[in-house]
This record gives C-alpha cells, sequence and structure tokens, in this order.
C-alpha cells in the first residue's frame, strides 16, 4: 500500500497516520523524495483502505501488490518525465538521444563528439570517466581529471552528462560533474551504491544486469527511489545468452512489458546489446517501433582507434544516418 501525503504535512498528523496504519497490522516505510512524501506500508491483512485514506494529512493511497511499489505503474498512472534542465526532458511524449564514445579519451576527442552532436540537435552526452572493464589491463578511464574536461567543454556547448558511477565513495567528487548517473550492468545488483544514489537526488540511468530479470531491474530501481530520488530511468542494454554471434541479447521484448508494469522512462541500449557496428542501426529503429523513450548509444570520430568498444561504435556518419532515422521512426510511431 502506497500513502502520499500532504506536503508541509504537520508532525501530529503523521504521528496519527503512522498509528492507525500500525493498529491494522502493517508496517510503515517513509519515503521522502524530491517530489513528495510517502509511506509505503507493508502488510497482508484485508481492510478497507477508505479508512486510511479519508485521515487528516492523507493526499491519496493505493494498492499495490508487487513487491516494487512505488515504480509501480498501478499506482501512478501517469508516466515519469525527468527534466535535466534547458529544456531537456526524458520520458513520455517526447524521444530522447544519448550518444557519445564508449570512453572519454582526451579534449579532442570531447570537442570532436560535441561538435557533432550539436550538429545533429543531440542534447545529452555518454562517456565514461570510470570503466569497468573484464580485463585489468584494459583502459580504465581518465577519471575526475577527465570528467572534469568532459564537464567543461559539455557546458560550454549546452550538453548534458551521463557517466557511469561505479562505487559509493565516488558519488560525492562526481555529482557536481555530472547530470545523470549510469549505473551499469556489473553494478545493478550492487544495493550500498543504489541507496546511496536514491539519496544523491541525481537523476540516474539504471542498467539491467547482465544476466538480470527485469524483476530484478524493478527491484533495483525500487532501491533508488526508496531512498528519495524519484528520477530514474531504466536501461535495457541486452542479457547473457548462449549465442556466440553477437555480443548480447538485445531484449526488445522487455520494452512494452517494462511500459506496463512502471511509469519510469525505459532507454535501450543497442550497441551494448549487440555489439557489433553494422546492427546497432537497425536495432535502434527496433527499439523506436518497441516504444522506448530513448536510445544510447556508442560514436566515435574513428572508431577503429577507440580505446574501448570499437566493434560497437557508430563513425560520425552511421550516427547521423541513425539520428535522422530513428526520429522520422519516432514521427511514424506517434502518428499511429
Amino acid at each position: 500500500m502506497i500513502i502520499k501525503l500532504q506536503q508541509g504535512i504537520p508532525t501530529e498528523l503523521k504521528e496519527n497516520i503512522l498509528k492507525q496504519v500500525e493498529a491494522i497490522g502493517y508496517k510503515a516505510n517513509e519515503v521522502i523524495t524530491q517530489e513528495s512524501h510517502y509511506l509505503v506500508a507493508i502488510g497482508k491483512k484485508d481492510f478497507d483502505i477508505r479508512h486510511i485514506g479519508q485521515l487528516p494529512g492523507v493526499a491519496d493511497i493505493h494498492r499495490v501488490s508487487e513487491d516494487y511499489k512505488l515504480i509501480s505503474r498501478k499506482w501512478r498512472v501517469e508516466p515519469t518525465r525527468i527534466d535535466l534542465g534547458d529544456g531537456v526532458v526524458v520520458g513520455e511524449g517526447s524521444f530522447s538521444i544519448m550518444a557519445g564514445p564508449c570512453s572519454i579519451e582526451s579534449e579532442a576527442q570531447i570537442e570532436q563528439v560535441v561538435a557533432h552532436l550539436k550538429e545533429n540537435n543531440v542534447k545529452i552526452m555518454r562517456g565514461g570517466v570510470f570503466k569497468p572493464r573484464s580485463s585489468p589491463y584494459a583502459f580504465r578511464g581518465m577519471g575526475m581529471d577527465g570528467l572534469k574536461m568532459f564537464h567543461r567543454i559539455c557546458r560550454e556547448n549546452d550538453i548534458k552528462i551521463i557517466t557511469e558511477v561505479m562505487q559509493v565513495s565516488q558519488i560525492e567528487e562526481m555529482i557536481d560533474y555530472v547530470d545523470v548517473f549510469q549505473v551499469g550492468a556489473r553494478n545493478s545488483q550492487n544495493f550500498n551504491l543504489l541507496d546511496s544514489l536514491g539519496e544523491a537526488q541525481k537523476p540516474v540511468l539504471l542498467k539491467r544486469g547482465i544476466s538480470g530479470t527485469l524483476e530484478e531491474l524493478l527491484q533495483a530501481a525500487e532501491y533508488i527511489f526508496s531512498h528519495g530520488n524519484e528520477k530514474i530511468m531504466l536501461c535495457e542494454r541486452g542479457i547473457r545468452s548462449y549465442e556466440g554471434a553477437y555480443r548480447n541479447v538485445l531484449d526488445l521484448n522487455a520494452v512494452p512489458v517494462l511500459k506496463e508494469k512502471t511509469h519510469l522512462p525505459v532507454i535501450v541500449d543497442p550497441s551494448h546489446g549487440i555489439g557489433l557496428r553494422d546492427y546497432v542501426e537497425s536495432m535502434s529503429l527496433a527499439a523506436v517501433m518497441a516504444g522506448a523513450d530513448g536510445v544510447i548509444y556508442e560514436t566515435h570520430q574513428v572508431p577503429e582507434k577507440a580505446f574501448s568498444d570499437g566493434q560497437q561504435t557508430l563513425n560520425f556518419w552511421e550516427s547521423e544516418r541513425v539520428i535522422e532515422r530513428m526520429r522520422k521512426a519516432y514521427d511514424l510511431r506517434e502518428s499511429f
């Protein structure tokens, strides 16, 4: 059960609501977010919710049977739209394109990618400065120096930044230099990190785990929301299978299922999803038609020279083409 409290509720009214919830055998968990004040009440006893809903200080009340409650579409029918500032909004009613290299490599590289994005009216740039790599000998990013350079150039050009955070200790030093924290597939069930990102009050792009189920993805998002952060985007980035013809299986089934289950925006990463440059465009267009709220993909001026993930990265000509075609596909989808 989710109880939405009135804004600025007096302490005595909140305490009375808590007492009434406990009286029916439910345990209430208080959640205060950027947007609202909630009580998430857990219990199994059947009762008339009007008994709680009519109490002074209650703005709204809903039954939600799933274990993930705050992110469920059963109580919040209106989809979440995340405002990144300067007119950049992610969620239903628009289609967001996020593009950039796998890894930030140099000032010249950032400037070239930013120029490419501006030419194509793309407002969000991806780029990793802390990189989780399978091999300890692979390039692992430029760290905070790279992030500060990334931030400076993007700010000068009105571009928003999305970059990966790998551990709790990085959040504080990164927070002033990012617009969206990315949680990678390897950290999708790092619950200490998710808790801390809930408290950080910065938008989060949460990627699906390498072999994670949708239930696990939704539960991970609930961790972030329950610690105070409503600004969450879910990202389908492919799951591991026995197939060796491509990097991962991009599960586009997940898009309509997630859109039905949650009010959060759903983003698709075709670069990691299939892992082969020749097929990124096809999977991007398929993601649009499946109902995604946005696509995040990798682009680099010379993919063959990229420090990481060059095999799945589009060059600027390919990137410009996929941007144009995704926008046409989105217009077609919206005309149905």
